[in-house]
């Protein structure tokens, strides 16, 4: 797997877009990749389908929605939008781990597909993504835009 900054903007995108905004942004980002343009880290296409971090790029459509949804009921206060991307970072890892683990076993025929796959698609990302959510947590609320809110809705 590539190492990118894809994640940090997907998050971001949850973080400021909110959770519609931020799914669609990636929803058009996976069209406009799949109908050819070489926006993902490998190029375009939909042959794209079926390489192995494909499943990282349906985490990236669930992961805006789970961050956003976080934030709506939160304030952006550093803390918050720290919990908020490790939230997003897992959701990513959970689509892309499982569809990396199947590649693995079934394409490449690797009976450790499982270890495998969390070794190469999730532990070695684990410090950068850690480091990408802190950086979050410290730009995000220095953003000053206006629809972020620095306390939670009073219920």
């Amino acid at each position: 797997m590539p190492i990118t900054l894809q994640s940090f903007f997907v998050i971001m995108a949850g973080l400021v877009l909110g959770p519609r905004g931020g799914a669609l942004s990636q929803v058009v980002y996976l069209l406009v990749g799949i109908l050819g343009l070489p926006v993902f880290s490998g190029g375009g296409g939909l042959s794209y389908v079926l390489r192995p971090s494909f499943g990282y790029l349906i985490g990236f459509i669930l992961a805006p929605l789970v961050v956003g949804s976080f934030m709506k009921n939160s304030g952006y206060k550093p803390i918050n939008i720290f919990v908020a991307s490790i939230l997003g970072m897992l959701v990513i890892y959970v689509a892309g781990v499982p569809y990396l683990a199947i590649y693995m076993r079934y394409i490449l025929d690797k009976p450790e597909a499982i270890i495998l796959a969390i070794k190469t698609g999730l532990v070695i990302f684990l410090p950068g993504d850690i480091l990408k959510c802190i950086i979050l947590a410290l730009i995000v609320p220095k953003m000053n835009l206006p629809h972020i809110r620095r306390e939670p809705y009073s219920k």
